[in-house]
């Protein structure tokens, strides 16, 4: 495989480099792509320098993949050209997620939706992909009606900007603001920007997103995202609403039983997800498995996943995987 990976020297690229050497993806060709100003930089990958090229300059190599983590414009105006070069790019940006003739992918999922034909594959919000890990075999079992969903992200999931913020806050440093207010020791209603009817598009993504993945829009998501002073790793509060009752200790099994979903939920111990325990981690951690006492067929669970692996670079590194397995590329 000759690979590409456009915004390689950007947070979530970085974490693209290293997914790809941990789960020893097949490589026969390595291009690092990113922006004019980081032409020429040097990156290191498995033990070899790499100089980092011009987007003109990969497309001109016809890589068989290229992974993209380089924002919505430099998507919408790239992807085409290299898919017209015969690459699929599977694209980590929102700019085709909501697109009708672009697959939305989490491998555990929907991968088998994917065809030879798709040259340009859609990686969903990371907010979206813990949430739906979670949900989806509770909805293959139950049928949800209805999902309430507020999140807790991290800094990391605006980019390095807001990491610098949080650090200089932290040090009392004066710095460049990635918010239009402080991050530390705050919390800040505001990810992405506001819309037209008061949502942001961060929560536009978490109530459109899992209708596409799961292929049903016969559930309804509605979604408030906050903004904390954590380095990394995204939380959720999940209300989720059933056409069918269920049984506790059958949902801990389902998710239990889970690929890439872990159980952590024991009030006795003190045992529940935190971005601290899930940070490097590909898995998706959920706990505070409970009844909503107030409403029939109701169930709480708490949710925590490293937006920067699950919720970008190793979702995209298995649709990948899936990719190459299936002799689709």
């Amino acid at each position: 495989m000759k690979v590409a990976v456009v915004g390689a020297t950007g947070m979530v690229g970085e974490v693209m480099l290293t997914v790809l050497v941990e789960r020893d993806f097949p490589i026969s060709e390595l291009l690092l792509v990113a922006s004019e100003r980081s032409v020429g930089k040097k990156l290191s990958f498995k033990g070899e320098e790499y100089t980092v090229i011009g987007l003109e300059t990969a497309v001109a190599a016809q890589p068989d993949i290229a992974i993209f983590s380089a924002g919505g414009s430099t998507s919408l105006e790239w992807a085409p050209k290299f898919a017209e070069r015969g690459t699929t790019v599977i694209d980590n940006s929102s700019a085709w997620r909501m697109d009708p003739t672009k697959k939305l992918v989490v491998p555990e999922i929907n991968a088998h939706v994917l065809t030879v034909e798709d040259k340009i594959i859609a990686n969903p919000n990371c907010s979206t992909i813990q949430m739906v890990m979670a949900l989806h075999p509770l909805h293959e079992k139950y049928k949800m009606r209805r999902v309430v969903v507020s999140t807790y992200q991290s800094v990391s999931g605006t980019g390095i900007k807001a990491v610098q913020q949080l650090e200089n806050e932290t040090a009392g440093i004066q710095g460049e603001m990635a918010y239009p207010y402080p991050i530390n020791r705050n919390a800040l209603p505001h990810c992405d920007v506001f819309l037209e009817n008061g949502y942001t598009k961060e929560e536009m993504k978490l109530a459109r997103e899992p209708q596409k993945i799961l292929d049903d829009r016969t559930f309804s998501v509605t979604a408030t995202a906050v903004r904390i002073p954590t380095a990394g790793g995204h939380s959720e509060s999940v209300n989720v609403e059933f056409h069918n009752d269920f049984d506790l200790g059958d949902v801990r099994k389902l998710l239990n039983d889970t690929p890439g979903v872990v159980v952590q939920d024991n009030p006795d111990t003190n045992t529940y997800p935190m971005p601290v325990y899930a940070h490097n981690k590909d898995d998706v951690f959920v706990g505070r498995i409970r009844r909503d006492e107030t409403q029939r067929n109701t169930l709480n669970m708490w949710i925590v996943s490293d937006n920067l692996r699950k919720g970008a670079a190793t979702n995209a590194v298995q649709i990948a995987e899936y990719l190459v397995h299936n002799t689709l590329v």
